[in-house]
Formats: structure tokens, sequence, C-alpha cells
């Protein structure tokens, strides 16, 4: 008994082993023949297989477009079709004799199912819907960023290529404000020092060194060393018995100190540009075939032109184009009888990421430019002190600095009476007030003349040394 009862629970382990192991067969579909038609299209995913019994057996069976469904049969009654191509085709059945039994209509179309797996594997918690539309995917609904937008449609492109339609909206700020800060330091210094000497006896005269205005002021009889408007230059004449001495000492230095600032505050939607220009447009004369002159315009001044993105919550992707010009006067062409000057640039072009409110110094443009030339007549020249009196030295030094910050914030519109403009803090005078009491302007009452209320004392602006 005990080994029979051991032959009976061996044989139920197997049979049970063999359901695990062997799962059920796929569930063909059966086709309805009524009057030579099916009862439905037959859709079929792509690279997947089903098994169709027909109701009525055939003899003959055939595929429009092998390309986009491959078929077999496995009885007069089964059909095994599989989906090759996203497309439609039909499947014709015959009898013995020749007589149509059914015109089915395959529908082969992405496999979806897949698809949507994968998607929401890649893209957990976003509200993508998918659907077929003929032989391609359709997205719908709302994604949290343009980033995971780009993931679904690469990922659809895979199983659709050139075939999928974008329905999917952006959820969240797309607005992006960029403030910029332009900021160039110009600081030049020149230094020169030069001397002359000049000797006269009876009527001839000779000079060593330096300028010939000496010899001038010796000729004419004057005592006066220098010439007019000559700056920082220093004279002295003296007589040795029947000669005459002239000497000249001309020493200058001179400084200079440019700033130029813009803060530009521009806005624009995500993927779309925006430009700025804070200067002017210089005339330039062009000539044509005819040889007629037209002028065109040059813009100059600080140049802004950037393309925002957001790409993921609160990460911008920017990228910008930046230019610093200015006119510049020591070069010019002259063609025609036309003088056209140069133009003095800095640009900057590049595409960085950031987080809304944090900063990036896309540009440290430094430049440093000096000159020093010396002169002097030989020999004289190398003798220890006099021989700074046969030398002329000449230094020159331009620096220049250009820094630009960039700032982007994710913005939302306001309304209207929230904003201010400067001129809502300035109210214009009565005649009263204009012709009696002398004043211009006054200030504003309510919320924007609070602004102009305000007591800026104690020291301010900018110091150099």
């Amino acid at each position: 008994m005990k080994l029979r009862g051991l032959l009976m629970a061996g044989m139920m382990g197997l049979a049970l082993a063999g359901t695990i192991l062997c799962p059920a067969p796929t569930m063909a579909q059966n086709l309805s023949i009524m009057k030579g038609s099916a009862n439905g299209p037959l859709n079929v995913p792509m690279n997947r297989a089903v098994v169709v019994e027909s109701d009525t057996a055939f003899a003959e069976l055939s595929v429009a477009n092998p390309g986009i469904a491959d078929i077999s049969t496995l009885s007069d009654k089964t059909i095994y079709v599989l989906g090759k191509t996203p497309g439609r085709t039909t499947m014709t059945l015959l009898t013995q004799d020749g007589k149509l039994i059914s015109n089915v209509e395959v529908h082969v179309t992405p496999d979806i199912e897949e698809f949507k797996e994968r998607l929401q594997q890649i893209l957990p918690g976003e509200r993508i819907e998918v659907r077929t539309a003929n032989d391609g995917i359709v997205l719908s609904g709302t994604v949290s960023s343009t980033a995971k937008l780009d993931r679904a449609l690469d990922l659809a492109s895979r199983y659709a290529p050139d075939k999928v339609s974008n329905l999917m909206m952006v959820s969240g700020t797309q607005q992006v404000m960029l403030k910029v800060r332009f900021a160039e330091m110009q600081r030049s210094v020149s230094k020169s020092l030069s001397a002359s000497l000049g000797v006269r006896g009876g009527k001839n005269v000779g000079t060593v060194g330096g300028t010939g205005t000496i010899l001038n002021n010796l000729n004419n009889g004057t005592n006066n060393q220098t010439a007019a408007g000559t700056q920082g230059a220093l004279g002295l004449g003296f007589t040795a018995g029947s000669l005459e001495f002239g000497v000249l000492l001309e020493a200058l230095e001179s400084k200079g100190v440019v700033r130029t600032l813009a803060e530009p505050n521009l806005t624009a939607l995500s993927g779309q540009e925006a430009k700025f220009l804070a200067g002017g447009e210089y005339p330039i004369p062009v000539t044509g075939q005819n040889g007629a002159i037209t002028i065109q315009y040059k813009p100059f001044g600080v140049e802004l032109n950037f393309t925002p993105t957001v790409v993921d919550g609160n990460t911008i992707n920017l990228v910008i184009n930046a230019a610093v010009s200015s006119i510049d006067t020591s070069t010019s062409i002259t063609t025609n009888g036309i003088s056209v000057n140069a133009f003095k640039r800095r640009e900057t072009s590049t595409t960085v990421e950031m987080r809304d409110g944090e900063s990036f110094a896309i540009a440290g443009l430094l430049q440093d430019d000096f000159t020093d030339l010396n002169g002097q007549v030989p020999w004289l020249g190398d003798v220890p002190i006099l021989g700074a009196l046969f030398r002329s030295a000449d230094y020159q030094r331009k620096q220049s600095e250009l820094v630009i910050i960039v700032t982007p914030h994710l913005v939302n519109p306001v309304r209207g009476d929230a904003l201010t403009l400067p001129t809502d803090r300035i109210r214009l005078p009565s005649e009263a007030d204009l012709f009696l009491f002398g004043k211009t302007a006054g200030k504003q009452r309510g919320p924007a003349g609070e602004v102009a209320r305000q007591d800026f004392s104690g020291s301010y602006g900018y110091s150099m040394e």
C-alpha cells in the first residue's frame, strides 16, 4: 500500500510539473464568414503572431503585401499570421474550386503594450496616454518637464520611426526672465619724458636731442623756451661768454578711466529667442553695382541674444550670445572721400545650464597692452646723469576688463496694477508750482511715490584706487 501511494504521488507531481512548464496555447481568433466578408479587421501587433481559425475550410491562402504580414497554414481551418511592419493589408481565403471565402483586413500596429511598460519604467508617475493611429503612435497627456517629453518621444520613435504624433503638454512655468549684468572697465596711463639742448654762438645754432622747439626760440632771441600750448614743459636758458645755451625738459603723464555698464532684464518663453540692444547704429556707405552709394547701418553697444529652455523642474538651459562694441576713432578708412571708423568688439557665445536664481559669470575678458619707447642720441644718451638731456622715453599702458554675469529666473505674469513705472514716481507741476515756486517736478502720492521719498543718505557709488 505504501508503494502504491508513493507511485500515485509521483504521477501527480509529474502532471503538475508538466502543467507549470507547458503553458496553455494561445487562444485563436474565430472569423465568422458572412457573405464573403469577415466580421471585423484582424489586429496583429508588430513582431507578434496570432493564430486564426476559420469556420469554413479553405484550400488557398494569400496576402496582398507580404512585407506587412507573413502568413502560413497550420490546417485547412487554421492560419498563422505574423506582423512584420506597421500598416494595412488584405488576406484572401479561397475554396478548392476557387470561390472566395473572405477578404480579411489585417492591421499590423506597433506593440504599444510593450511600449507602455517601458514608458512606465523609464518615466514613472507621468500621465502619458498612448494610442495607435493608422500605423503610428499618438502620445497625449501632461509631463512635468521638457526633458521627460523628449525621452518619451525618443522611446516612441524606437517603436514607430518617423510616425510619432506628439500631443503632450508640459506643466509648470515655461517663461524665463534673464537678468544680465555687463561691466567693462578701461584704464589708460601714458608717461613721457624728453629733453632738448640748444647752443647759440653768433649766428650759428646747434641742437642736440629732443624737439626743434628750443631752436626756434633761440633763433628768435627769446628767453622763453616753451611754445604756446605745451604741457609739462620746463625751459632754462643761460649764457657763458659769447655762447647762449637753452635746455628744455618735457614731462607729461595722463590717466583715464572709462566704465560701461548695462543691466538688461529679458523674458522669453521656453525655446524662444529674445534680443536686446542698448547702443545705436553706425552708418556705413556701400557702393553698389552701378556706382550708387547706399547706406547700411551696423549696430553697436551692448547686445544680447539668448534662448532659454526649461529642462527639468527648475533647471534651465541657456544659449547665450553677448557682445560689447564701440566705435574706434583711432582707426579709420577713407573711400571716395568718405571716412569710416572701425569698431572695437568683444563677443562671447556659450551654452550653460543652471537652476532658478543661480548666477554664472560667462566671460571675464582681460586685455593688457603696454608700449615702451626709448629714443636717444648715440653715445651721448649713455652718459650717466647728463645723458638724460639726450634721451626721450615714452610709456603707454591700456587695460580693459569685461565681465558678464547672468542669472535666470522662472517667472509668471502678474496683474498690470502690480507693476510701476519710473514715471509713476513723478508728478507734473502746476503752473503755480512752476512759475511761483520754481518746482519742475513733484513727488507722486500713493504706493509708487513711496520709492521716491526714500532717503539715500550716506556714501554711495563706486571707488577705485
